[in-house]
């Protein structure tokens, strides 16, 4: 009976050195580099948003951000709605009844900028 309790106790010990990812075992920290994941905030005019209006150059501005979404207009479930305010303010569609949660975490793959704005 022992030796089963120890075979178990081994076998979950062992177990859990495998399914727990390496840097969250003790002694093996993370390093986590400054700004890693923050990506940098370019401020863009209007102007130079408005000349990004085509299918294949495609920018927009949702809630003062700027976002390239280019590589997202071929595959947009919509179709071509989405170009109906490239290269201009599409806050409005955006938040649309027709978009499901998950376009609200998959936008900020898009995110190039911040919108300027005049004082």
């Amino acid at each position: 009976m022992v030796i089963v309790i120890i075979t178990l106790v081994l076998g979950v010990l062992l177990g859990a050195f495998f399914l727990i990812p390496r840097a969250h075992r003790p002694g093996n920290a993370e390093v986590v580099k400054p700004n890693q994941n923050i990506k940098a905030s370019k401020v863009y005019t209007r102007s130079e948003i408005s000349l990004h209006n085509k299918k294949t150059d495609c920018w927009i501005i949702i809630k003062d951000k700027v976002y390239d979404v280019t590589s997202y207009v071929e595959e947009h479930p919509g179709g071509d709605a989405i170009l109906a305010h490239a290269g201009d303010d599409s806050t409005e569609g955006f938040y649309g009844p027709q978009h499901a949660t998950r376009v609200f975490d998959m936008i900020e793959d898009f995110y190039i900028g911040d919108l300027h704005i005049i004082d």
